[in-house]
Parts: C-alpha cells; sequence; structure tokens
C-alpha cells in the first residue's frame, strides 16, 4: 500500500477533523454536512521528545517552522555563506552555527538534518548525513539522474533512517481535499488528471535576475532542465491516488534567440525552457503534465477527472477553484489546521504547506514511522521527469520509467 492510500480517511473520519465552512459532497450527490467553524483539534501531543535538527541552506531554509513546533529543536545551523548562515540563526534563534554541512553532519547532538541546498546537490548532502546517521528532509526534487535515485534509495534501506521530500503541492489545500474526495470515492473513477507548474523568468526580467544570479555569478537555476523539477506537477496525481508513473512521451520548447538555453549555454546541456509530457500510470490513466519557465503564467495547478465528479485547481488566469460532484458545487476549501500543533496554525509559505511539511517531519520521527513523502514517495515523483527529459531529446519518443519501490 502506498502511503497516499495509507493516508486516506474515511467519511466519517472527513467530516468529524477538519474545519471551515465547506460543503462536502458525496458521491451521489447529496450534500453530507456542513462543517461547523469549530471543532475538537484533532492533533495531540503524545510525546515531550524533542527532536535535535540541523538546518542547511539560508535561503530556503529560513521558510520553515521547526522552531515552532512543540516536539523540535534547531540545534544547529549552517550555510556557505555567513549573511545567510545568519539569517537562520535568526530565523530559529539558534546560537550554534557551522561553516559547512560537512561539519555539521559531525555533531552527534543532531538527530536530523533539513537539506535546503542547491539542487543538484540534494543527493549528495543526503547520502552525507545518512553516512553520518542523520535522518534527513530535503528540498525538491530528491535528485537528477537515476544512478542518484537507485543511491538514495539503497542507503535509506542500509541504514534504515527516514527520508522525505519537502514537496509543497502534497500539502496545497487543493491537493488534500482532492485526496480525501479519491479516497471517498466522490470522482468515481479517476480517468484522467493534468497538472502545471509555471515559474516564468524571460530575459531581462528582474525574476531572472534574481534566481539564476547571485553577486554576478551563475546559480544552479541558470538553464535548469524544467523537467529535472518536476515535483510541483507529478505530486498533484501521485500523491492524490499513489499511481505510479511508467510510460512517458515529453516535447520541450527551445526558445529562440535566449542566452540561457542551449546545449552549449549552460552546465545542464539544456536547450528548453519548458517541457510538455503526456505520462502513463500504472493502471493505464494518462496524465497530462507541464513544467515552463518561459510561459506567461504562474503558479501550479491540477484538474482531476472522473466518471461521476471533478476538481479545478484556481488558476492565475483568474479561475475560481471548483469541485463539481454530481448536481454540487463547491468553491471554497477548509485550511485543514486542526491536524498540526497550536503554535502552526497558521498562514505559511507555497499554499500553506509548509507548516504541513514541518510537522510531518517531527512527527514522523517522533512516531518512529515513515514520513507522507517517504524515499519510495519522492522517487515516484522525481523519477518522471528525468526521463521526461531524455524524451524531449528525442523528440518525443515514448520511454519506459524505471520504478523504485521496495521489491
Amino acid at each position: 500500500m502506498t502511503n497516499a492510500a495509507k493516508a486516506g480517511l474515511d467519511r466519517r473520519q472527513f467530516l468529524k477533523q477538519f474545519t471551515g465552512a465547506t460543503t462536502l459532497v458525496a458521491a451521489t450527490g447529496e450534500v453530507l454536512a456542513k462543517a461547523p467553524e469549530v471543532l475538537p483539534p484533532i492533533w495531540k501531543q503524545t510525546s515531550e521528545r524533542k527532536i535535535r535538527i540541523g538546518i542547511v541552506g539560508g535561503r530556503f531554509g529560513c521558510s520553515f517552522q521547526w522552531h515552532e513546533h512543540p516536539n523540535c529543536t534547531v540545534a544547529a545551523v549552517s550555510d556557505l555563506i555567513p549573511k545567510r548562515c545568519q539569517a537562520l540563526q535568526q530565523r530559529y534563534g539558534c546560537a550554534k552555527a557551522y561553516e559547512s554541512l560537512e561539519k555539521l553532519v559531525l555533531d552527534p547532538s543532531i538527530d536530523a538534518v533539513g537539506v535546503f541546498t542547491d539542487a543538484p546537490s540534494h543527493a549528495k548532502h543526503v547520502l552525507l548525513c545518512m553516512d553520518h546517521g542523520k535522518h534527513v528532509i530535503s528540498a525538491v526534487p530528491a535528485c537528477m539522474d537515476l544512478e542518484q535515485a537507485q543511491a538514495m534509495k539503497a542507503k535509506k534501506e542500509a541504514t534504515g533512517l527516514k527520508y522525505m521530500m519537502a514537496e509543497t503541492t502534497y500539502y496545497r489545500r487543493h491537493t488534500m481535499m482532492a485526496r480525501r474526495l479519491h479516497r471517498d470515492g466522490a470522482f468515481g473513477n479517476l480517468i484522467y488528471c493534468e497538472a502545471e507548474y509555471y515559474h516564468p523568468w524571460p530575459s531581462g526580467s528582474g525574476e531572472r535576475h534574481h534566481l539564476a544570479f547571485y553577486n554576478g555569478k551563475r546559480t544552479w537555476r541558470y538553464g535548469l532542465p524544467p523537467m529535472l523539477y518536476p515535483t510541483h506537477s507529478t505530486g498533484f496525481l501521485v500523491g492524490v491516488t499513489g499511481e505510479r508513473l511508467t510510460k512517458v512521451s515529453c516535447v520541450g520548447h527551445r526558445p529562440p534567440g535566449d542566452e540561457m538555453y542551449g546545449e552549449d549555454k549552460n552546465v545542464y546541456r539544456n536547450p528548453f525552457d519548458s517541457g510538455m509530457g503526456m505520462f502513463l500510470t500504472d493502471r493505464s490513466h494518462p496524465f497530462r503534465c507541464n513544467v515552463s519557465w518561459g510561459i506567461k503564467a504562474h503558479g501550479e495547478r491540477a484538474q482531476w477527472f472522473g466518471d461521476k465528479g471533478a476538481m479545478y485547481c484556481a488558476a492565475s488566469g483568474g479561475q475560481p477553484t471548483n469541485i463539481i460532484i454530481p448536481g454540487k458545487r463547491m468553491r471554497s476549501l477548509p485550511n485543514f489546521w486542526e491536524a498540526l500543533p497550536p503554535p502552526l496554525r497558521h498562514a505559511s509559505g507555497h499554499g500553506g504547506s509548509h507548516t504541513f511539511i514541518t510537522h510531518e517531519f517531527i512527527d514522523a520521527l517522533v512516531e518512529d514511522r515513515e514520513p507522507a513523502i517517504d524515499i519510495y514517495e519522492a522517487l515516484a515523483y522525481t523519477v518522471p521527469g528525468i526521463v521526461a527529459h531524455q524524451s524531449s531529446f528525442k523528440d518525443g519518443e515514448q520511454l519506459a520509467i524505471p520504478q523504485f519501490d521496495p521489491a
């Protein structure tokens, strides 16, 4: 059973446990209930244990709530750039700082490490942490090639340590609602899904200057192949149904005259600013998945289509959230905060997902269980994009996607 399946709630639990004035609709079309404004919290502290975490990467690493979780203490921080290291210390009220991850992992008092470094280094840094006996949460993507994927799986299985990928899509309200509706059978047979992540940064824009350069030097984002950063899109399907993507045909867009894209213009030898993939799942469902740095739109969204119901995310074009279950519609979503410890019940980054990511990793360590987006789920989100990028160089040839689930 996949973690997405294990995370499902039955209809009665769903109605009891989540707040917000949202009308919940059965697969039959009848209105089941209107959730009251206040319900008893579903989170209860069962342990006084404190996870001692080290946070590495002072840009994205500053955006989580480790210092607010009742079962967590930020024991140390690190960044190669002193200014960013100081930002981490200030954010988390942490006195101890290390010059590098390599030094931080030697600290025997640290239980776990948050790896929020450059994407090409994620796999290397995760392996380093596990080699020193640390549980790890990393930013997305988990890895950049198939060899890294295999190495991460092997290391996790050899050590028994916990790994989680901090994919924000999994904990966006739309995805959480879709996951519950799918478990409840409200979509019926989910025939088709489509997802897209658009983050434009055209030549000459402030966004390109901000992301692709630091102090006049190119960052890891310069020329990044879009399909090597697929998880904000793939998470909308894999994170809802637990399906595995088994085949892909992907077409890449080569922007004419752009100084950043071309096989001789960046370290990735990447000519594409956009990738449009058509995937097939292990349940024979088609899934359209786009990632683009060029399309004039912004954000992540998805649409789920079943033979009994459908759901549409709000989009940057102004379209509202729309949930259609036979004869009924719902355009507002609960915030699901009752699942969190009280200090974390507030707005956070990437559609409110950061507080949920913070809690899930710490809670998994306290309860000694695998986190929702464990190594197998992380690779199921990440690896399809690696193969899709390969397909783009072959004019969209359909390629098989290797699987990394446990034997």
